[in-house]
């Protein structure tokens, strides 16, 4: 399956979308009050997770929108 142009710039521009949003996001979770007491707090552990796991996700979505435009440059296979 090949995805079109559209549909591949559009992931990749997801995927950099969350490498901007989700680090500043972090940035001010960290310096939010209810973040720290003795150690990190449940309210940033949680939001800690979050950014992890939207992160990896943009990555994997970024990671798939490069590869749909490199398979637009290869020729395509001939049909059986």
């Amino acid at each position: 399956m090949r995805l079109s142009r559209g549909a591949s710039l559009f992931l990749l521009a997801f995927g950099a979308w969350s490498w901007v949003i989700w680090p500043t996001f972090l940035r001010n979770i960290w310096k939010d009050g209810r973040s720290w007491e003795d150690g990190p707090t449940s309210f940033f552990l949680v939001h800690l997770v979050l950014v992890v796991v939207s992160l990896v996700f943009g990555t994997v979505i970024a990671v798939l929108g490069v590869r749909g435009l490199r398979a637009l440059r290869t020729p395509s296979d001939p049909e059986v």
